[in-house]
């Protein structure tokens, strides 16, 4: 998909600093999981906490992230 000339267009790159929660432990999870050739045993350390930090953030609830692209390509069809 390409850009339309003349057409809006957020960088989606810029809202990368958007809070990410679990981040670090699924990170630490991952990089376990790498060194130990995909050995779930030797990273039970960290699967618990990444578990830990999931199971922390089903109770929050959070608004649906709506792209912002959609909302200014949907206003800028009613300017036409």
């Amino acid at each position: 998909m390409g850009r339309k000339a003349g057409g809006l267009y957020i960088n989606p790159k810029k809202f990368g600093s958007l809070r990410k929660p679990c981040m670090k432990e699924m990170l630490t999870f991952l990089n376990c999981l790498a060194l130990n050739h995909n050995s779930d045993e030797k990273c039970a350390r960290q699967k618990e906490l990444l578990s830990a930090c999931m199971d922390a953030q089903e109770g929050k609830n959070k608004k649906p992230f709506s792209s912002i692209n959609y909302h200014l390509q949907r206003l800028s069809r009613g300017r036409k």
